[in-house]
């Protein structure tokens, strides 16, 4: 079975070390990685923009400030789920809706599409499939789940925060098949992990590795490390890996959570690590056939050499301003921060070629683009579409 790369990865939730319930697995969310006190940031000067953006559009999506969870593109398409249980479709062109509805749930994953379907996970562990909006069908998931669903290929793929992977068939909603992960670490990280299509090869993240399923029976047809659990208790031993990722054909690269980034030749019966180097950072990952892009924790940014890993610039710019992972668009990189402000960064050598505000929220996913409108949203639930002037 052929299935269609078409997801990249979901807005992250930041980690916690806070008091961890007795459970089969513990999940960290919420303390700020920054401490209790509120941190002073550097000042970011006078901008001088040298790269025209204007604000074509502005939208909402999810209510009572409810967190949007994850951003997707079809062409034209944008598809938005809030915490409340809100799903949107938006035409990137006007910012207008295309349709909108609510699950009558909390969600904690959302969202997966392929232009037509979205798939959504609530808080009860309900696997939510709608059809231009309207509900189709809904399964019961065995466990929690922070990571979009994958929707390729007819089916409904499911990553969960147990590490187990699941396929659903689209039009019934029947289990296929669902490969459980045995061992590991004692804990799991909420927040948005890896799962896309690689040709005819489901590729999914556990612990800080790359597992490559066949997506018609699960079965596993092979694993890449990039980075091993290190430290000397379990909160400094996660490695998960987690979104977004970048794919060029069958490299593709990832940021193990606050211990690598490196990169995969995947193939559909092997996978090799072409390079793995030591990385701080929460967020996932972008980039081009030349070079990866990342942000670290404590806000640089980094740029690595996509064929070796070599380090190509890091700036420090954007210190200690709580970033998103990046998006690559023509010569910029651009990235959201935890005020709202919108950065775009020369590719070449990271300086400041504009930055944009939203509003005083943050902004609460990576960036997007959809024709031609750079797309991105706040935690409070506002949209904005930026063009070039």
């Amino acid at each position: 079975m052929k299935i269609a790369a078409s997801v990249t990865s979901a807005g992250p939730i930041r980690v916690r070390a806070c008091v961890l319930p007795v459970l089969f697995a513990a999940l960290l969310s919420g303390c700020s990685l920054w401490g209790g006190s509120k941190v002073k940031l550097p000042e970011l000067g006078e901008n001088v923009p040298l790269l025209g953006v204007r604000q074509a559009w502005s939208a909402k999506v999810g209510g009572g400030g409810a967190k949007p969870l994850d951003v997707r593109v079809q062409e034209h398409l944008v598809t938005i789920a809030a915490a409340d249980g809100s799903v949107a479709a938006l035409d990137a062109r006007t910012g207008g809706d295309l349709w909108r509805t609510n699950v009558g749930e909390p969600l904690s994953a959302g969202v997966g599409t392929d232009g037509r379907y979205a798939a959504v996970v609530s808080h009860a562990n309900a696997l939510v499939l709608l059809d231009q909006g309207k509900e189709v069908w809904r399964q019961t998931l065995p466990s929690q789940v922070f990571t979009a669903p994958l929707i390729a290929g007819g089916r409904v793929f499911v990553l969960a925060a147990d590490r187990s992977v699941s396929a659903f068939d689209l039009a019934t909603g029947k289990k296929l098949w669902s490969q459980a992960r045995t061992g590991g670490d004692a804990l799991v990280l909420k927040q948005s992990g890896v799962i896309l299509a690689v040709g005819d090869t489901l590729v999914v993240g556990a612990a800080g590795r790359m597992v490559g399923h066949n997506p018609d029976t699960g079965s596993i047809r092979w694993e890449a490390p990039l980075a091993s659990p290190r430290g000397v208790n379990d909160v400094e031993r996660l490695v998960e890996l987690v979104g977004r990722v970048s794919r060029v054909g069958d490299s593709v690269c990832a940021r193990a959570f606050q211990a690598a980034v490196g990169c995969v030749n995947v193939t559909r019966d092997r996978a090799s690590v072409s390079w793995s180097q030591s990385a701080n950072g929460s967020e996932g990952v972008h980039g081009d056939a030349e070079t990866i892009y990342g942000t670290e924790s404590n806000g640089n940014v980094l740029a690595w050499r996509r064929s070796d890993g070599a380090r190509v610039w890091s700036s420090d710019r954007l210190k200690l301003r709580k970033l998103t992972s990046p998006l690559l668009l023509g010569r910029s990189v651009v990235i959201g921060d935890g005020e709202g402000w919108v950065h775009f960064l020369s590719r070449t050598d990271g300086a400041p070629l504009n930055r944009v505000s939203t509003d005083s929220s943050g902004i609460a996913a990576a960036p997007v683009v959809a024709a031609n409108t750079l797309v991105v949203i706040t935690r409070n639930g506002s949209v904005f579409g930026f063009r070039p002037e």
